[in-house]
């Protein structure tokens, strides 16, 4: 199993933070400090992002399985907060050890990241097949494009591209194989299903703007997960919590202290 690099701060009812790819878990940066005022916050780096070591082989599985375990110290259930890819893994989580996970906030993610005749709410799978082509051959300037996309349009989008910049590489770089292993996640994963076993109270925020992970992947999902609520920030693209902050903060917070 793979070891995680894990930051734990504040004090409070346990709560998750699970990144997106190619990021780790510095870029919740002001939330986390946020949030630790009333939870005891693990920021978790995902399988090689970050700190953290990658995890083989690669699978959705394999993540859930990786976080769990690093994480089974903590004896109370978890509220569980998944970003994109971190969703992903969430919700997986969810469905797969209902007892661990009490609460999930997904932010900015789909059940499945690529089109198809039946779910129009995604990329084509020619364009996120084309990240993984060009991984082969600027693996850099295809991360950096990656987070481009995610701010397209978005409200204070340059203000929060550069705060993506800037924690892009300050943990090191992360792992090339793990960035195309994740990437295949991201494409060949269908959480639809799955979605309408999710039994736990669950917060789907939304960017309005998001050409990612659009704000209507968001609806389907929550509409889809029984005890789900959609909430869209009309402005946002993909990270609402980087461009949005305050708005999101309230969002968050009012979801987990509610009982």
């Amino acid at each position: 199993m793979s070891k995680l690099h894990i930051e734990s701060t504040g004090h409070g009812p346990p709560l998750v933070l699970l990144h997106g790819w190619a990021m780790h878990s510095g870029i919740w940066g002001e939330i986390l400090a946020q949030l630790a005022r009333t939870h005891r916050v693990h920021a978790v780096d995902l399988p090689g992002h970050g700190h953290s070591a990658p995890v083989t082989p690669c699978t959705l599985d394999a993540l859930v399985g990786s976080v769990d375990a690093a994480l089974a110290d903590e004896a109370h259930p978890l509220a569980v907060v998944g970003w994109s890819l971190g969703g992903l893994v969430a919700m997986r989580w969810a469905e797969a050890r209902p007892a661990r996970v009490n609460r999930l906030a997904l932010v900015c993610t789909t059940p499945r990241f690529v089109a198809g005749a039946d779910w129009p709410h995604a990329m084509t799978a020619e364009a996120i097949a084309r990240f993984g082509d060009e991984l082969h051959v600027a693996w850099k300037l295809t991360v950096q494009r990656f987070l481009a996309l995610q701010m397209h349009n978005s409200e204070h989008g340059r203000a929060a591209l550069a705060a993506m910049r800037e924690q892009l590489w300050a943990r090191g770089e992360p792992s090339r194989p793990a960035l195309s292993a994740m990437l295949d996640i991201l494409i060949t994963t269908d959480l639809r299903h799955a979605a309408t076993r999710i039994a736990q109270p669950a917060l789907v925020v939304a960017g309005g703007r998001d050409t990612l992970t659009p704000a209507a992947a968001g609806r389907w999902l929550a509409a889809a997960i029984p005890g789900a609520r959609c909430e869209e920030i009309a402005g946002a693209a993909h990270a609402p919590f980087l461009s949005h902050r305050e708005e999101f903060f309230a969002l968050l917070q009012d979801f987990l202290g509610s009982r």
